[in-house]
């Protein structure tokens, strides 16, 4: 087996379990790398709000795709698709397993299942993206779960960018079917899922403590450092969640306790709706993330690249 995704929520010890894993495979004479799924890993300097691994930190493992985008650019799936796979295949054409790793559940999925992305039309995008900004994102949305409300139901009503991008791909095919994913979808090739999970109360408590670690970390230097480099222009970047607080915070339209509670709340809500996501993947191992002994256990599992 060439390639292991290993997915969770924010918070469940994803990088930690493909270090583990990749000592592990190195260990019985093989080599392992890591590919990142995360989206906000792709930004240059998003560091502290994304729990990035720094070099000294990826103990000699391999990663690619982190630092590849400055926060100006857009970060899109179907950009990241032929990048991530790209990697993948030099990976095992090297004699490795790539370590899928990350929490984004689209382009994790864009990877390991044979999707097809629709092209993009500028003056749409940026027609719809001016109603966003005039409207919000509940109009939009509402529009479309008119057009297609099993797409609807598979979108957060609050992510402007994703609503946008559903509306666009309607519009441009003429099938509402097409801005969604397949019920069943095929894999791109052979692959084992690794799913970890956490107790709901045990993992809240952890993400809280986390936002806070951010803001002590240093957080909002990071974004004032981000800001000459055009952050607050970056269609993606400026509302990664913390950041698009710290920013709020930076200009006086949050205090630090407001901008922290949101963060957290924003966070506990984008865990829940990843574990929603990743439980489509049924063929995945799903493994108590707090059980250290099941952990190990399915590391030297995966080691052997079953």
């Amino acid at each position: 087996m060439t390639l292991v995704a290993i997915v969770g929520a924010t918070g469940t010890g994803k990088s930690r379990f493909a270090l583990d894993l990749a000592h592990a495979i190195a260990e019985r004479g093989g080599f392992a790398e890591v590919v990142n799924a995360d989206a906000m890993q792709l930004y240059r300097g998003m560091d502290i709000g994304t729990a990035k691994l720094r070099p000294g930190e990826q103990e000699g493992v391999p990663h690619h795709l982190l630092d590849v985008l400055d926060v100006i650019d857009e970060a899109s799936v179907a950009a990241y698709q032929p990048a991530a796979r790209a990697a993948v295949d030099d990976i095992a054409a090297r004699g490795g397993v790539a370590l899928l790793t990350g929490g984004s559940g689209l382009y994790v999925s864009s990877v390991i299942h044979d999707l097809r992305f629709p092209g993009t039309d500028a003056a749409i995008r940026a027609r719809l993206e001016r109603e966003l900004d005039e409207v919000g994102p509940g109009l939009l949305h509402r529009r479309l779960r008119g057009l297609d409300a099993a797409t609807a139901a598979s979108v957060d009503p609050q992510n402007g960018r994703r609503i946008v991008r559903a509306l666009e791909v309607i519009e441009l095919t003429g099938e509402p079917k097409a801005a969604r994913l397949p019920d069943e979808p095929v894999p791109w090739r052979p692959h084992r899922i690794v799913h970890l999970r956490a107790e709901r109360a045990r993992l809240v408590e952890r993400l809280d403590a986390r936002v806070e670690r951010m803001w002590a970390d240093g957080l909002l230097d990071e974004v004032r450092a981000l800001i000459p480099k055009g952050l607050e222009r970056g269609v993606t970047a400026r509302k990664a969640i913390g950041y698009a607080q710290a920013l709020a915070e930076i200009h006086g339209r949050m205090t630090e306790a407001d901008a922290i509670a949101e963060t957290q709340a924003l966070t506990r809500t984008y865990a829940r709706r990843q574990v929603g996501w990743f439980r489509r993947y049924a063929a995945a191992s799903v493994v108590d993330a707090d059980d250290r002994a099941a952990v190990a256990a399915e590391v030297t599992r995966r080691a052997g690249v079953d």
